[in-house]
C-alpha cells in the first residue's frame, strides 16, 4: 500500500538555544545536592568513626551496632575484649563498636 501513498517526512525541529545552558546547570546542581546531602555527611560520620575506633583504650564503655554495652578489657588491631558483666567476656571486631559511653553509664543502668 505504500506505492499508493507517498510517505510525508517532518522535519526535525532545531533545540531551543538555551537547551544546551539549561541541562549543564541542571547537571551542575544535581551533582551539588548529591555532594551536599549524600557523600560529605557519609565521609563525615566515617571520619568519626575511625577516629571512635583508633581511641578506644582500656576501660572505656562502649555500646556496639548490636546493642551490647561493655567496658573494654583488652585491645588489639582488629578485635577488643568486652567485659559484659562480672563473669562474662566477650571478644568482638572493633569496627562493631558503634558509640563511647562516658564513664560509670555502666552502672548507673
Amino acid at each position: 500500500m505504500n506505492w499508493l501513498i507517498a510517505p510525508a517526512y517532518a522535519e526535525t525541529a532545531a533545540a531551543p538555544a538555551g537547551a544546551e545552558a539549561f541541562n549543564l546547570i541542571f547537571l551542575v546542581g544535581f551533582a551539588l545536592i548529591f555532594y551536599f546531602f549524600l557523600w560529605r555527611p557519609q565521609a563525615k560520620r566515617q571520619k568519626d568513626h575511625k577516629s571512635l575506633i583508633e581511641g578506644l583504650a582500656k576501660g572505656d564503655e562502649v555500646v556496639t551496632s548490636g546493642g551490647i554495652l561493655g567496658r573494654v578489657v583488652k585491645v588489639t588491631d582488629d578485635y577488643l575484649v568486652l567485659a559484659v558483666s562480672d563473669e562474662v567476656e566477650l571478644k568482638i571486631q572493633k569496627v562493631y563498636v558503634a558509640a563511647a559511653l562516658p564513664k560509670g553509664t555502666i552502672k548507673n543502668i
